[in-house]
């Protein structure tokens, strides 16, 4: 299980861990700590050091009831940065977090390799499009709703099976434009109770179904602090916790905040295989 990432294959049969980057002033964890080259740097280069495949970078922030930004504003947060990451970091291979096809566009010409969508291409009609013609890998992700709305009344007929129908269909639409690496990632915590996010963690494996790798992005997530009755600055323990089991029921991609940790956890879990 591959993906071409700017002509560089990466096996996704060994886990990898993608480290965060939030640009943002008001993310739900790291919100307006990377403002500046330094601190940017800095961080870029902790997580590369620490064992981070991928680094994905946000200027749109998608935490409930998060402001909306516009299109410009994000572009001016969000290519600035690219841009000072591929100088100081050639090899580096971004991701970006983007729902808009027009972002998704200009920073794969400054150099970032992947568009994560939390939309899943319904926030931005030409985004599927868009990346057909880039030929770049693509993270669909499932959110119910949006950012604004996702979490004030979450309701499947059936969680599980909605969530892979949608994905289904999605996938068909991709692969007829002839977009061939398309990466799930099941939404924890968009558009979902605690109950649901826990069910689909436990569930991960029947996504297998779909033959597209599957990114779990359950980092310091209110499922688990508001379990555990803490707060998101006291959650890697159980942050490391939901990863182990997202790895042992599939996933191929840990997205967090924490490289060192999640690395960690892969490591103990490919002894397992």
């Amino acid at each position: 299980m591959t993906i071409n990432c700017k002509g560089k294959l990466i096996d996704l049969s060994s886990p990898k861990v993608m480290g965060i980057l939030n640009i943002t002033p008001d993310s739900f964890y790291d919100g307006g700590k990377f403002k500046d080259e330094v601190s940017i740097l800095n961080q870029v280069d902790k997580m590369l050091t620490e064992g981070a495949t991928f680094i994905d970078v946000g200027a749109y922030s998608s935490r409930p009831g998060a402001k909306h930004i516009s299109e410009q504003e994000e572009l001016k947060r969000i290519v600035p940065v690219i841009n000072l990451l591929i100088k100081k970091y050639p090899e580096i291979i971004i991701s970006v977090d983007t729902f808009r096809s027009k972002i998704a566009k200009e920073t794969i010409y400054a150099g970032a390799a992947i568009v994560n969508d939390i939309s899943g291409g319904n926030m931005d009609t030409k985004m599927f499009q868009t990346v057909a013609d880039l030929q770049v890998p693509y993270i669909l992700m499932h959110m119910l709703g949006t950012p604004q709305n996702m979490q004030q009344n979450p309701v499947y007929n059936d969680v599980i099976k909605d969530i892979i129908s949608f994905f289904a269909s999605k996938i068909y639409t991709l692969h007829e434009l002839k977009l061939n690496d398309v990466i799930i990632d099941v939404g924890f915590g968009f558009g979902k109770t605690v109950n649901h996010n826990y069910q689909i963690l436990k569930d991960l494996g029947l996504f297998k179904i779909l033959d597209a790798p599957i990114l779990a992005g359950i980092s310091r997530k209110s499922m688990l602090y508001k379990t555990l009755s803490i707060s998101a600055k006291e959650a890697l323990n159980a942050t490391t916790s939901a990863n182990t089991i997202a790895l042992l029921n599939g996933a191929n991609i840990l997205r967090v905040h924490d490289v060192k940790e999640a690395v960690e956890a892969v490591k103990i879990v490919n002894q397992l295989k």
